[in-house]
C-alpha cells in the first residue's frame, strides 16, 4: 500500500509530513529507504499521475470560472495577475495592458507592489526588462543566444513574433499572411548573475527586493498581442515545467476574455465620445441664472439628453428629454431630435407648447417606430419667469431655503404615443436663490425603487441639501446624485442614462 498524500492545492503537490503517530527509529537499526519510482507497481504510478491532472483541471476551471464572472477590464487584470501568482508560486507582480495596434486603452496593475513601486520598475529600459521586450515584439532570446534569459531550455525559433510579423505599436498588424506569432515567456532565474542585463534593472531589483522574474505574453494567435504580465519572486527562482503549463493554458484563456473585455470598452468609449459630441460642450452664461448639469452614461448609450440655449431678449431655453431605445440608433434619434428643438425653440420658444407639437409632429413622421418625452422651459432671468411645458416627463424640482417642492405640471404622454400631443403649460417665479432642478426618467429608475418611494427619496435628497451648498447649483447637483445613488452609476449595468440640470436664479 503506498503512504498516505496530503491533498493538493492550486495544482500543486504538498509537502507530506512525517505521520505524528510513527515511532522513531531503533538506534542501531538503519531506516528504510524510501521506494523510488521504479520499485512503485505500475497502477501506483497511473493513479498518482491521474489524480494530478485532475487537481490540474479542477485547479484552472475554479480559475477560469472566476475570470469570467468579472465583466470590467481592470478588475479583469487583477484577477489575471493574482491567479497566475498562484499558479508560478510569486508573491509580487505587476500586468501591462498595452494592446499591439496602439488603440488602447492602456494601463498598469501592481500586486504587493505600490504606485512607486510601478514606476521604479518602468524606469528599467524596455530593451532589458522582460515584460518590455514582450511588449515591443522583441526577439526573445537571453544575452547567451538562445532560450529566454535564465530559463535553461532552448527556444523555439516559430512561435518567435519578430518586428516583421507586426508594424510599430501605432500602426497595428502589417496585414500578416497567417495569425500572429505568439512570444514564448521570458524567465530570469537569478538577476544577480544574469549576463547580458542593463545595469538599472539590477539597481531597481536590488532597490525593491526581488531575485527573479517570470514574464508571460498576454497573447494569442487570434487575439494578437494585449499585454505582459510578469510575476517577482524574492529569491532566485523558476517555475518547473508543470506549472509554465499551467500559466500558459490560463494565460491563453485569459487573453481571450481580456480581448472580448477590451472590444466592450472600445465600444463603450465610443459611445460615450459620440454622446457627448451630440451635447453641448459647455453651458450658456446668462444674466440672472448659473446653470450645472451632471450626465452619466450607461454601457450601451441611451437616449437622454439636455440643452440650454441663450434666446432673443435675455431669455433661455432648458431642456430635458429621453427617446426609446438604447446603442448608436438612439444616440441619432437624440441628436436629431434635440437639434429640431433647438431649432423650434429659436423660432417659438415663448411658446413651450407650440414647440413640443412641433417636435411631436416631427416625430411621428420621421421616427414612426419611437417614442420621446421632452421638457422645454422658457426662462426669463431678469424677471425670474419660467413657463414650460412637459409631454410624459418627470416634474421639475424648486429647491430653496424656505422650501423644496415639485412643480405642478398636467399629465400628458409621451411624444410620439398619440395621433396629436398637446398640454398645457405652467408658469411659476422662483424666488431669488432657488434653484430649479430638471432630470430625466433615468435618475429614478436608477435608485431601483418603485415610482413613488423614488420621488419620496429624490425630495428628501433635495431637501438635504447644506445651506453653504446651495448657492452653487453644481453643489446642488451632486449632493442629491450623492443621496439617490451612493454607488455611483455601475458602468457594467444595464440601465438609462442620468441626467440632472440646475438652474439658480440670482
Amino acid at each position: 500500500m503506498s503512504a498516505p498524500r496530503l491533498p493538493k492545492v492550486a495544482g500543486i503537490d504538498s509537502t507530506v509530513p512525517a505521520p505524528p503517530h510513527t515511532a522513531a527509529p531503533l538506534p542501531g537499526v538503519p531506516s528504510a529507504a524510501p521506494p523510488s519510482d521504479a520499485a512503485l507497481p505500475p497502477g501506483v504510478l497511473i493513479q498518482d499521475r491521474l489524480a494530478s491532472w485532475v487537481s490540474d483541471l479542477t485547479t484552472l476551471h475554479e480559475l477560469t470560472e472566476r475570470l469570467i464572472r468579472i465583466s470590467s477590464l481592470d478588475e479583469a487584470l487583477r484577477e489575471v495577475l493574482g491567479a497566475g501568482a498562484a499558479l508560478v508560486g510569486a508573491r509580487r507582480g505587476m500586468a501591462v495592458l498595452e494592446p499591439a495596434d496602439g488603440l488602447g486603452p492602456t494601463s498598469t496593475i501592481g500586486l504587493g507592489l505600490a504606485h512607486a513601486d510601478l514606476g521604479t520598475i518602468e524606469t528599467v529600459p524596455r530593451s532589458s526588462g522582460s515584460y518590455g521586450r514582450l511588449l515591443d515584439g522583441l526577439p526573445e532570446t537571453g544575452p547567451s543566444g538562445s532560450g529566454s534569459p535564465g530559463s535553461g531550455s532552448p527556444r523555439s525559433g516559430p512561435s518567435e513574433a519578430g518586428p516583421s510579423e507586426a508594424g510599430p505599436a501605432g500602426d497595428g498588424p502589417a496585414a500578416p499572411a497567417h495569425p500572429a506569432r505568439v512570444p514564448d515567456p521570458i524567465a530570469i532565474r537569478d538577476v544577480r548573475t544574469e549576463e547580458g542585463l542593463d545595469p538599472r534593472h539590477r539597481e531597481v531589483a536590488a532597490r525593491l527586493g526581488y531575485a527573479a522574474s517570470y514574464a508571460l505574453p498576454l497573447a494569442t494567435e487570434e487575439a494578437g498581442r494585449l499585454g505582459a504580465a510578469v510575476w517577482l519572486y524574492d529569491e532566485p527562482a523558476e517555475p518547473d515545467e508543470r506549472r509554465r503549463h499551467l500559466i500558459g493554458l490560463y494565460g491563453r484563456f485569459a487573453t481571450e476574455h481580456l480581448a472580448r473585455l477590451l472590444q466592450v470598452e472600445r465600444a463603450r468609449a465610443r459611445i460615450a465620445t459620440v454622446a457627448e459630441e451630440l451635447l453641448p460642450s459647455r453651458l450658456p452664461r446668462v444674466p440672472g441664472v448659473r446653470l450645472a448639469v451632471r450626465h452619466l452614461t450607461g454601457p450601451q448609450g441611451g437616449g437622454d439628453w439636455y440643452d440650454a440655449l441663450p434666446l432673443p431678449e435675455g431669455a433661455l431655453g432648458l431642456a430635458v428629454g429621453s427617446v426609446s431605445g438604447t446603442g448608436p440608433s438612439a444616440l441619432a434619434a437624440m441628436g436629431r431630435l434635440r437639434a429640431s428643438l433647438r431649432a423650434y425653440a429659436v423660432m417659438e420658444g415663448e411658446d413651450p407648447v407650440a414647440v413640443l407639437s412641433d417636435l411631436e409632429l416631427l416625430l411621428r413622421l420621421t421616427e414612426p417606430a419611437r417614442s420621446a418625452t421632452a421638457l422645454f422651459a422658457y426662462a426669463e432671468p431678469a424677471q425670474r419667469r419660467i413657463v414650460l411645458a412637459g409631454a410624459g416627463h418627470a416634474p421639475p424640482l424648486i429647491v430653496g431655503d424656505h422650501r423644496t417642492e415639485f412643480v405642478e405640471t398636467s399629465l400628458s404622454a409621451p411624444l410620439g404615443m398619440l395621433t396629436c400631443w398637446e398640454a398645457p403649460s405652467v408658469e411659476l417665479s422662483p424666488a431669488p436663490g432657488e434653484t430649479v432642478l430638471l432630470y430625466t426618467d433615468g435618475l429614478l429608475r436608477r435608485t431601483g425603487d418603485t415610482t413613488d418611494r423614488a420621488f419620496a427619496r429624490l425630495h428628501a435628497a433635495a431637501a438635504s441639501v447644506p445651506g453653504a451648498d446651495r448657492c452653487d447649483p453644481g453643489a446642488v447637483a451632486d449632493h442629491v446624485l450623492r443621496a439617490l445613488l451612493p454607488e455611483g452609476l455601475d458602468p457594467a449595468v444595464e440601465g438609462e442614462d442620468v441626467v440632472l440640470l440646475a438652474a439658480r436664479f440670482e
